[in-house]
């Protein structure tokens, strides 16, 4: 920042709304390359979080930034509403040729929103409408959104004081860190009696999951979890609808983080990186869910030119495989590089009770100490804090997990800066270089 000058931290208090804030320390970015971001000043940082993954194939991507520029040259008009145009139904064709289906060509639909939350809320909608039941099962610490019925249905929202959605059942998702029945091998066998209980009653129109539970502690489940549902839902008539809104594309090392099980959804949702940094998302799923009621998701620029060419070159790149690779290879190197610094003998490692992920997203679980797990979401706090001031952008998540989804492009000697910036960061922590009063302006969660 020129000397002198307001702060742009202190210019964005006094001018945008706190509703759509979610601040860990005084982040500004003029601009940004691959996965660095520029402070005003000059100061790189290094991006582990790719905008909560909304810019998930790096900052200034020059394949997704000529394929915007090109739309936003010639753009026929800023809508699907009223009329169609070539970019938006060559977007669609392209998503149901990536995504599997069980139906037969034809019978499937693509809605085209702005983020996940709307992609979401259309998909529950629909499922209601097309089965007539008003139920839908989701689970505890997930999201799905910030805005109505998506919002309502997620377990993070719901426990922070959200009204829940009248016909949601939330229930347990299985952490094999933290399970609820007390052993980790009966989580998923407790979870899916209990999802089978909730459907028997015939009003279940459907489940809603995510296959890596992000915001909720980057939490995998474990194996069979998501083959179980499936199958229930079939038993019973109910839609599986996965949200891949945040780790989907790629980001687990594979372009659908639901094939990790083996399953194919009746209805995916997309978002984040499927925009490149523009609002975009998508519902793919059956015409029976998404054709009906007509004209009952409106919102004037949904499906414009200018994010439709830009999920068009994301899809681009996703066809390509190298970036889903890449995410494979250095989610590994992360891994590893973080369970030896949890093994060793360093002021923070054993503050460190888990690491887990799969591909680039990952999770570091800061805890009081390893026998009691008990959650240290100060530390988290304090830790991202310093992370910061050390030059590297992580946030945490459900209170005490570090959440790492950088750039699927990041290169190997980034990995290795970030564990050294991230470690460094928590020892830090521990050592007590961030205080209350630096943090206690930055509300998070």
């Amino acid at each position: 920042m020129t000397p002198g000058s307001p702060s742009l931290v202190a210019r964005d208090a006094q001018v945008i709304a706190g509703v759509e804030k979610l601040r860990f320390f005084p982040l500004a970015a003029q601009s940004g390359r691959d996965e660095m971001l520029v402070e005003p000043g000059g100061r790189e940082l290094l991006d582990l979080s790719a905008s909560w993954t909304a810019s998930g194939f790096g900052h200034g991507n020059p394949v997704i930034a000529a394929a915007i520029a090109r739309a936003a040259r010639d753009a026929p008009g800023a809508s699907i509403l009223s009329g169609t145009h070539p970019e938006a139904v060559a977007l669609a064709e392209e998503l149901l040729e990536l995504v599997p289906s069980r139906l037969p060509a034809g019978e499937r639909r693509v809605y085209l929103g702005h983020a996940g939350t709307d992609a979401n809320d259309v998909a529950l909608r629909g499922c209601r409408h097309a089965t007539g039941r008003p139920g839908v099962i989701a689970f505890e610490n997930g999201y799905h959104g910030g805005l109505g019925t998506a919002q309502a249905v997620s377990g993070v929202h719901v426990a922070a004081g959200v009204p829940a959605d009248p016909g949601v059942v939330l229930l347990p998702y299985p952490d094999a860190y933290r399970p609820h029945t007390g052993a980790a091998a009966t989580v998923v066998a407790d979870v899916l009696a209990r999802v089978a209980r909730e459907l028997a009653r015939g009003t279940t129109a459907a489940v809603i999951v995510e296959p890596l539970q992000s915001d909720g502690g980057v939490i995998v489940p474990p194996e069979g979890f998501l083959a179980g549902l499936r199958a229930l839902c079939d038993e019973h008539g109910a839609y599986l609808v996965v949200d891949e809104v945040k780790v989907g594309l790629g980001r687990t090392g594979r372009t659908h983080a639901f094939s990790h099980d083996g399953v194919i959804p009746d209805v995916v949702t997309l978002g984040k990186a499927l925009g490149g940094g523009l609002p975009l998302s998508a519902a793919i799923g059956p015409a029976e869910v998404l054709d009906a009621p007509v004209a009952s998701a409106l919102m004037t620029t949904t499906g414009n030119p200018i994010s439709c060419a830009a999920g068009r070159a994301v899809l681009e790149i996703v066809r390509d495989g190298a970036a889903t690779r890449n995410a494979h290879e250095r989610g590994a190197r992360l891994r590893a590089l973080l369970d030896e610094y949890a093994r060793g003998s360093r002021p923070g490692a054993r503050r460190v009770g888990d690491v887990r992920g799969r591909g680039l997203a990952i999770g570091v679980e800061l805890v009081l100490d390893r026998a009691s797990k008990a959650p240290d979401a100060d530390l988290a706090a304090k830790a991202a804090y310093r992370a910061w001031e050390l030059g590297a952008v992580a946030y945490p998540v459900r209170g005490n997990v570090i959440e790492l989804t950088p750039p699927l492009t990041i290169s190997a000697d980034r990995v290795d800066s970030a564990v050294e910036m991230l470690t460094r960061a928590i020892d830090d922590a521990v050592a007590g270089a961030v205080t209350d009063e630096q943090v206690a302006p930055f509300q998070g969660w």
